[in-house]
């Protein structure tokens, strides 16, 4: 059974909805301290204001680049990349060209993740590539692993959270298959409770993009409680 602090140290809060407003992004960035969460994934104008609050604590400030369709040029991506990183941000997750990918326009790709990465590596940030896998068929998706493997990045992501589909087991097992044993894999979409969570952890995914975190985590929370009473009840017989 996976512990309260392994799956916290799993979980990225995602904050990215559209229409969330300040207030609702601040309250997520005091929850993922709360739950001592891996990161909080904000929008890029909410990096500065996340980092102010998050200081002091354990979580990372995470923020998406090109998103949620890829579809911006690389100058611009690395300008995103640039700015996040001067407010704060530790992590990034860019979505790749999905319609260049589709195009098999592979060295547009690489080249267009190459410039990311390069900017983020230099200043020691993470990088998480987003295949949005709904979008893709079998042949694409490995495309898309070997691009990272050549690239180096850190992640790779099976979604946006805002495509037609999101972490399928079938996909996560293809990435495990056909990325470096050095590049970790985060599920994100459709993860909405702690036995999903459980579920693609043991796929071999170490980070995984939530909305649902705090139902997931007050089980855990639950059950350690719960455990503890059993532990002092024992003790006092």
């Amino acid at each position: 059974m996976v512990s309260y602090e392994e799956m916290a140290g799993m979980i990225d809060h995602s904050l990215l909805k559209p229409f969330l407003t300040e207030r609702e992004v601040e309250e997520g960035c005091r929850q993922a301290a709360e739950y001592k969460v891996a990161s909080v994934c904000v929008p890029p104008c909410d990096v500065r204001r996340a980092v102010e609050l998050l200081t002091g604590s354990s979580v990372r400030v995470t923020t998406v680049i090109g998103f949620p369709h890829g579809t911006t040029t690389t100058a611009t991506k690395v300008s995103e990349a640039r700015e996040a990183i001067d407010n704060g941000a530790s992590e990034l997750d860019v979505v790749l060209n999905i319609g260049k990918l589709k195009s098999r326009d592979y060295g547009y790709v690489k080249a267009d993740l190459e410039a990311v990465t390069a900017v983020a590596h230099e200043r020691g940030v993470l990088v998480k590539v987003i295949f949005e896998n709904c979008y893709l068929d079998d042949e694409e998706k490995i495309a898309a692993c070997r691009i990272a493997n050549e690239v180096g990045v850190d992640f790779v992501k099976t979604s946006t959270g805002f495509g037609s589909g999101g972490a399928e087991d079938r996909d996560i097992k293809l990435m495990r298959e056909h990325t470096k044993p050095s590049i970790q894999i985060k599920a994100a979409g459709g993860i909405r409770t702690l036995e999903r969570a459980i579920e693609v952890r043991n796929l071999g995914c170490t980070r995984i993009g939530a909305t649902a975190t705090v139902s997931i985590l007050e089980k855990l929370r639950q059950e350690k409680k719960e455990k503890q009473k059993e532990k002092r009840e024992e003790e006092s017989q």
